[in-house]
């Protein structure tokens, strides 16, 4: 007698093999046997009548770390089929907290708190995931520990290296987090204070990670005309520490780059054909996401974002940022920094979707906002950076459509969101609330590009074995049954950069541990998720 049993499936296992026709029964929240199980029994027997049956996704990359204190459900995660999301990503996470640092650091996470009112009543990454398992979780929640919250908790926002000292702090941070449960560190090496670490600073902390047996995620230090440079530098670090190192929303930035990524891909084949374990995570969108700061250069972003607006206050420092900008526009000549109006294009291309105390410019490009400013593009990113102070977030068209699929392609390659949710009323980047139905619908349906069974085993056996999730990501016997039910010819993503917070469709019930969490478009109001603490 099982609890449920699911009957006539076409079961996608997850591991990337053909689909077959068979049964699920489970029980106790686990699976309990797959097959042709026509004379068994079930307390609940629910007719899957030829669709899919398939684990739950496992969203690799997301910026969920404050959200769920606000939406512990994350129906915008339910309807895509996502059952499990890392969080802590490109060097952002909630923890540790120094209390010397702390504006600085809601400043710097101001982009991902999405308007969400936090107490900090934690200090250690501990402390913050005792907070966290507190929540009704409807999605299962992993964590990864940011560079950029670690390097702040010990020295602010300084431009400097760290002192040896300053390098033990940081180690033994890390050291708590991976005992907490952390699955790894993470690194955003173009924002601040990330970048200014030197790659010295990243192979030290990554032989704490050799230590404990964590990965290694980054936000590498260029995605533009300094990529391959950056992949070099990203396997390097693997090959001196003997880690797993993952690269992050892997994309070539601006069109001058767009092509590149064959040849970023090619080094991967050439260092996982050496040993290194090199793999990849995607978004399957041609706009990229990040707060407007990021069309500042680098130097410009340094001491958070007070320091940003008292420069900004000097009539000759603006002149000068503003100068540097403009300089990096022209794509003839090569750009030292990650200049996002370049990559996206110029002002047309730079979609500001997050400012709450200018709301009236949310949904509007830069060059539709300067001209009802009535001053040039650059300036009106001014305007917008000083009056939000730290929250604001923008889209940037800097992705090319072929580079999308060379990727996606790649059997590196496993799917991720970098969701950056949506204040309450605010726009956001369409990825939160569409990346895996949009790999169903346009990528396997419309697109072909890749098989339904290798989209799946990428968005669930893949990822689970990568970040070492023992019971998820397969229909097999023992596994947690996380699953879902769809017809794939209805999976649709409907979030727009118009309309971004249209919820997907057409996955017909998600599964959380054994517990139905979704049922057709509805939340039954079972919250079964859990957070994952690596090692336990």
């Amino acid at each position: 007698m099982f609890d449920i049993l699911f009957r006539g499936a076409k079961i996608v296992d997850g591991s990337g093999a053909p689909w077959y026709r068979g049964d699920v029964g489970v029980s106790n929240g686990r699976i309990a046997a797959v097959g042709k199980l026509s004379k068994e029994s079930a307390n609940q027997v629910i007719d899957v009548c030829d669709r899919v049956l398939c684990p739950g996704f496992i969203d690799v990359h997301t910026h969920s770390d404050f959200i769920v204190f606000r939406d512990p459900v994350m129906l915008s995660k339910l309807r895509q089929g996502v059952t499990t999301q890392m969080v802590g990503q490109c060097g952002q996470s909630a923890a540790p907290v120094n209390e010397k640092y702390a504006e600085l650091l809601e400043s710097y996470l101001g982009f991902i708190m999405a308007g969400t009112k936090i107490s900090w009543n934690w200090k250690t990454f501990d402390d913050w995931l005792k907070e966290v398992e507190k929540l009704p979780l409807a999605v299962n929640m992993a964590t990864c520990l940011g560079h950029g919250t670690l390097r702040a908790a010990v020295m602010g926002f300084e431009d400097r290296e760290a002192s040896p000292q300053e390098m033990e702090q940081m180690k033994d941070h890390l050291r708590e987090a991976m005992e907490a449960g952390s699955f790894g560190l993470t690194s955003g090496l173009i924002y601040p204070p990330g970048v200014y670490a030197p790659k010295e600073e990243m192979w030290s902390l990554a032989e704490v990670l050799g230590e404990t047996g964590g990965l290694y995620l980054t936000h590498m230090r260029g995605e533009s005309g300094g990529l391959l440079e950056a992949v070099a530098e990203t396997i390097e670090l693997g090959r001196r520490a003997g880690i797993p190192v993952q690269i992050s929303h892997h994309k070539a930035l601006g069109k001058d780059n767009w092509g590149l990524v064959t040849q970023s891909l090619q080094m991967v084949d050439k260092a996982r054909a050496e040993g290194i374990d090199v793999t990849i995570d995607q978004y399957p969108y041609n706009n990229c996401s990040t707060s407007v700061r990021a069309c500042l250069p680098p130097w410009a972003q340094a001491g958070g974002v007070h320091a940003v607006c008292e420069r900004l206050a000097d009539p000759g420092t603006r002149a000068k940022i503003a100068e540097e900008i403009k300089v990096s526009l022209d794509t003839s000549k090569p750009c030292g920094w990650e200049s996002m109006l370049r990559h996206g294009g110029g002002a047309a291309g730079a979609l500001v979707v997050y400012c709450p105390n200018t709301p009236q410019w949310e949904g509007k490009n830069l060059q539709e906002i300067s001209a009802a400013m009535n001053v040039d593009p650059v300036e009106a990113a001014f305007r917008i950076i000083e009056s939000n102070k730290g929250s604001d977030l923008a889209c940037y068209a800097a992705i090319g459509d072929e580079d999308i699929k060379t990727i996606l392609g790649h059997s590196a390659t496993m799917v991720g969101a970098d969701s950056i949710p949506p204040a309450e009323g605010a726009k956001a980047h369409p990825r939160s609330f569409g990346t895996h139905s949009r790999i169903i619908a346009k990528y396997v349906r419309e697109e072909k590009t890749l098989t339904l069974e290798s989209a799946v085993h990428k968005m669930s056996g893949m990822p689970a074995a990568r970040f070492g999730l023992q019971r998820k990501g397969l229909i097999r016997e023992g596994m947690d049954a996380d699953i879902l039910v769809f017809d794939p010819e209805k999976v649709q993503d409907n979030a727009t950069y118009e309309n971004p917070t249209l919820l997907a469709s057409g996955i017909d019930y998600v599964f959380v541990k054994g517990v139905k969490t979704l049922d057709g478009e509805s939340f039954t109001g079972s919250a079964a998720g859990e957070v994952i603490r690596k090692g336990r």
